[in-house]
């Protein structure tokens, strides 16, 4: 495999500076190729999701296949305009040049994705790496490994190994990938792992994006509508069983509110996930990814219940079919472990406040989140909320939407991830921007030209014109 490897990405960079010369049309192709290999294993895709986290395929349509059909089309529609130079101003100190911006491709891509929605995370960024000219490696998780041997035929269905080739191993691959000198390394993840990427590729000098996740917390004011408030809460919490990485994490609500939101959560949640005779359905709920993390999602709960808090809705894991069920946690301890680490379940710790300032101090004791959730109809606050503190993205009365607008960028912030993706965004991350000057044969930069002597008044008039 090693070897494997090491001649493919031999074969890339070669193949990359014939590639850096495609076109605007050539691109489209290739994404149009991409569609329609999708296209032709969608139901197998649809089999592989099911497999590996037991999504339902009306869920898998929406967060995995169509999200990218979506974004397979934008970036069709706009490739041309976004790979056109874009023209800038002159600068006094060189009246008579031209100034454009180009966008380069990178070179030899590596993108490695995660298994919570194994599909998307990887065909969102080589989305991004194809439009912008680049070839790329692809390493998709372990872990999900119905979805990665789905993926790797997409792709061996419509590009040669010298352009795009996909890869499946475990940890030990990733760590030989990580050694080569890639020209830029696309890494979707949890945060611990990316600081060893982000380690790997200082030794080349690769420039990297890291999209990461962390603890996303969700603020509900006295303005609140609580009704909607928990409808979509629940939604984007359980959403692949909480294994999103700008799922809500946690709830910060006006203490006044408390016990009425989490009887309209616990409603909500019923409603959605659970049938008549009050049975979990199975066909709309995913499982947790495997053993391990099971395990530490329990081990969370238990740690907390150990330290005082309650489980006010929630009840007894199945570890045969990997399910934990929707549960909340109150009264919860300072020193309870599920509020120092990003939960990446179904389980909703639940923390009053008595002011908005004291939420927004909450907020700020922690890592900079990936998204931030607000829940208010007091504008005032909302721009209290916003100003006052960080994160990658923030909705307003809804949660997880920004990430399906492509004209908006996607991406973390320190500990929650470095760049962003999605659109054009994506477009420049695997793009270097290079600047670009002609300049005229009526130059006058001999007026800046040594000898220096008699040339003061050359200072004079330009620190008027500046």
């Amino acid at each position: 495999m090693i070897q494997t490897i090491n001649s493919v990405f031999k074969a890339q960079q070669a193949y990359k500076y014939t590639l850096r010369n495609s076109n605007a049309t050539q691109r489209i192709n290739k994404l149009s190729a991409l569609k329609s290999s999708i296209q032709l294993y969608e139901k197998e895709i649809y089999a592989a999701l099911q497999s590996d986290l037991r999504k339902s395929e009306f869920e898998s349509a929406l967060t995995e296949v169509v999200f990218i059909y979506s974004e397979i089309d934008y970036a069709i529609k706009n490739l041309s305009s976004w790979m056109r130079p874009v023209k800038v101003g002159k600068t006094i100190t060189a009246l008579m040049a031209k100034n454009r911006i180009y966008y380069e491709p990178k070179g030899v891509c590596l993108i490695i994705s995660p298994w919570n929605y194994p599909f998307q995370l990887m065909m969102a960024p080589l989305i991004s790496a194809i439009a912008a000219g680049n070839c790329a490696i692809l390493k998709p998780s372990e872990l999900s490994s119905e979805t990665s041997s789905i993926l790797c035929r997409v792709i061996e269905e419509c590009f040669e190994e010298s352009e795009i080739c996909c890869f499946e191993g475990d940890a030990a691959l990733s760590t030989h990938l990580l050694s080569l000198p890639f020209d830029h390394i696309f890494f979707t993840g949890s945060t611990a792992v990316g600081k060893i990427v982000m380690e790997a590729a200082a030794k080349n000098l690769t420039s990297l994006t890291l999209e990461l996740g962390g603890k996303s917390p969700t603020l509900i004011d006295e303005t609140a509508n609580l009704d909607i408030a928990a409808s979509k809460i629940a939604w984007g919490k359980l959403t692949n069983a909480g294994q999103t990485c700008i799922a809500p994490d946690y709830i910060l609500i006006q203490e006044s509110l408390q016990t009425a939101f989490l009887e309209k959560y616990k409603a909500a949640v019923q409603q959605m996930f659970f049938t008549e005779t009050g049975e979990l359905n199975l066909s709309s709920y995913a499982k947790i990814i495997n053993e391990k993390h099971f395990n530490r999602i329990q081990g969370l709960v238990d740690d907390a219940l150990s330290k005082g808090a309650k489980l006010p809705y929630g009840g007894p894991a199945n570890k045969s079919t990997q399910t934990i069920l929707p549960s909340v946690l109150t009264d919860l301890p300072e020193n309870a472990n599920i509020m120092k680490e990003e939960i990446f379940g179904p389980v909703l710790p639940i923390i009053p406040y008595k002011t908005i300032e004291e939420a927004i101090t909450f907020v700020n004791k922690m890592d900079k989140p990936l998204a931030l959730y607000i829940f208010s109809q007091d504008k005032k606050q909302i721009q209290q909320v916003i100003k006052s503190t960080s994160a990658g993205g923030t909705c307003v009365n809804d949660v997880l939407i920004h990430i399906s607008n492509p004209k908006l960028p996607f991406g973390g912030v320190n500990g929650s991830g470095l760049g962003s993706c999605h659109g054009q965004f994506g477009f420049k991350t695997f793009s270097h921007e290079r600047a670009v000057v002609f300049q005229s044969t009526l130059d006058m930069s001999k007026l800046i030209y040594p000898p220096y002597e008699k040339k003061g008044w050359v200072l004079k008039w330009l620190r008027k014109l500046m």
